[in-house]
């Protein structure tokens, strides 16, 4: 999870994130790394439209979004 924390950071790429509010629900979220510490993650999330904090023991898994590509007339996600 870190690499994709840091090259979101660096080259200012979403990543999608599953994550647990402190309700214990579980929502995915595209965010956009601002500032990386050690318990939390600073960053632009797109479901809120805000910076928000998010607690590293919170996040269950991280990955690059989903990218759409267009094969004529219909859209397949890869």
């Amino acid at each position: 999870m870190n690499g994709l924390f840091q090259m979101s950071l660096e080259e200012k790429k979403p990543v999608l994130i599953m994550y647990m509010t402190e309700d214990r629900v579980i929502t995915d979220r595209n965010i956009i790394v601002r500032k990386i510490h050690p318990d939390y993650i600073q960053a632009y999330c797109f479901k809120r439209r805000g910076l928000r904090t998010f607690k590293r023991e919170n996040i269950l898994a991280a990955s690059k979004p989903f990218q759409k590509k267009k094969h004529g007339r219909f859209e397949t996600a890869i």
